[in-house]
């Protein structure tokens, strides 16, 4: 038997188990088989001593039948390519995904029962089996199957398996083929409220925490000459110097940015699953990102450890263009799989915030302690406007309802800050990010209004 993998595969690639020994066949017996090939020598056995040549022709026959079948399974020659397509590949925590399969009878022969399974996570559910009726030549048939998990991450899909029957039941051999796929489970994103930030829509403005939007490095200066280019804008002095037409850059747009820190420090938060409170975390950070990326914003992803998304540019992914769904992508593939750090600081991400001003900074912090909070209130000075969200991972480990601390803690970490110029809000057990966010932005106009000087808000 032959097998392929994903989309159109080979038809001569072979599957694993087509090279075996004789082990092999005998190996595949099921309990019928081995039982009659167990009565078939005893049969054998008590004919010898007793001198009955009935008995033994029977004893014989008993015997004969399963190896018979077991060469036969073994010896089967089918070429079959197989296939998966997942809809989709990626897939919310706690959404549905389906899994189509499809098997192809690329011989010249019709093939016998066909059992196939598929080999899946525990967590995705049971593993799922289809028993395919006769497929004539050049044949094909399709199932599908679908896949949960509440449990964000990347699981692989695979390999698919065909169990190979004799009429009797006798046999029994599985033949596996070779490709693997992967469903990746993002984290829930919830839709976030358009509030009211600095600048205007869509990310543009003239506030001060601004970056060039679509300059790259070949466009600080003056650019050679591109098809197209209008004549006007030819820079004649710099052409007489480099020999070739030389034109000025267009003026660019400018585009906001936002910065989303996430805490990932085992230590600041307590509990495991899809409601812990590390969990909510990712959820949030992966809400916001997507939300900043859809109102136009460049955005970055940064952890405590200081790393950010592979490929991600100095200024982020920019949103409002045909790339921002594959840099929603991929920072949703980051966040699939992240998990907690093994550090206690907040300070390599502090680092990487003092190297430049960062615009927007929205943080989902876990449990500080004084000396973290102060690192954390630190950041406020190198942003245009800071929210915070604090999760207290004791309270939500405690009890259900989030029980209250009486130590106050939460509030003596808010308290400090708001000090230093955060708008920083805690988050309670079960809280809704869409109400917390629309809190943050009346908390943000409260102090707006409450200041002289009017000075800028989120961004």
């Amino acid at each position: 038997m032959s097998a392929g993998g994903s989309g159109q595969p080979p038809a001569g690639r072979t599957a694993r188990g087509d090279k075996g020994s004789v082990r092999t066949a005998l190996a595949g017996l099921t309990t019928r088989g081995r039982s009659f090939l167990a009565a078939g020598i005893a049969a054998a056995v008590c004919a010898y001593v007793l001198g009955q040549p009935d008995l033994l022709r029977v004893g014989l026959l008993l015997a004969a039948l399963p190896l018979i079948c077991a060469a036969v399974v073994y010896r089967t020659r089918y070429r079959v390519a197989g296939s998966r397509r997942l809809s989709p590949a990626r897939v919310p925590a706690g959404s549905e995904a389906r899994v189509h399969l499809r098997m192809d009878n690329v011989s010249r022969l019709p093939t016998g029962l066909l059992m196939l399974q598929d080999r899946v996570p525990y967590v995705l559910g049971p593993r799922p089996r289809f028993v395919l009726d006769r497929v004539e030549a050049g044949g094909r048939r399709e199932v599908s199957y679908r896949v949960r998990s509440d449990l964000r991450g990347r699981y692989p899909l695979g390999p698919l398996q065909l169990r190979l029957n004799d009429p009797f039941g006798m046999c029994e051999l599985t033949r596996s083929f070779s490709t693997h796929d992967t469903l990746t489970v993002i984290p829930r994103v919830e839709p976030l409220p358009p509030v009211r930030l600095s600048g205007e829509a869509k990310g543009y403005g003239e506030g001060r925490q601004r970056s060039l939007a679509l300059a790259g490095e070949d466009d600080v200066i003056p650019r050679g000459y591109r098809y197209g280019d209008d004549l006007r804008r030819v820079h004649w002095r710099l052409t007489a110097r480099y020999g070739e037409l030389m034109v000025r850059r267009e003026e660019q747009p400018q585009r906001s940015r936002c910065t989303v820190l996430l805490d990932t420090r085992g230590l600041a938060y307590q509990g495991a699953g899809p409601d812990s409170a590390f969990e909510w975390a990712v959820s949030g950070a992966a809400s916001v990102l997507v939300h900043m990326l859809e109102r136009g914003f460049s955005v970055r992803l940064l952890t405590d450890t200081g790393n950010s998304v592979p490929g991600e540019g100095a200024d982020g992914f920019a949103g409002a263009n045909q790339e921002s769904a594959d840099a929603a992508g991929l920072m949703m593939d980051t966040l699939a799989v992240v998990d907690h750090s093994d550090g206690t600081s907040l300070s390599r991400a502090y680092d990487v915030l003092r190297g430049g001003n960062e615009g927007l900074l929205v943080a989902f912090l876990g449990d500080l302690d004084d000396e973290e909070a102060a690192v954390a209130a630190r950041m406020r000075q190198r942003s245009g406007g800071a929210v915070a969200f604090l999760l207290d991972g004791d309270r939500w480990a405690r009890e259900p309802n989030g029980a209250p601390d009486p130590m106050n803690r939460q509030e003596e970490r808010l308290r400090m800050l708001r000090e230093a110029g955060w708008t920083a809000l805690g988050v309670p057990r079960g809280a809704s990010l869409n109400e917390l966010w629309r809190q943050a932005d009346r908390d943000r106009a409260g102090v707006m209004t409450g200041t002289a000087s009017g000075g800028e808000g989120w961004s």
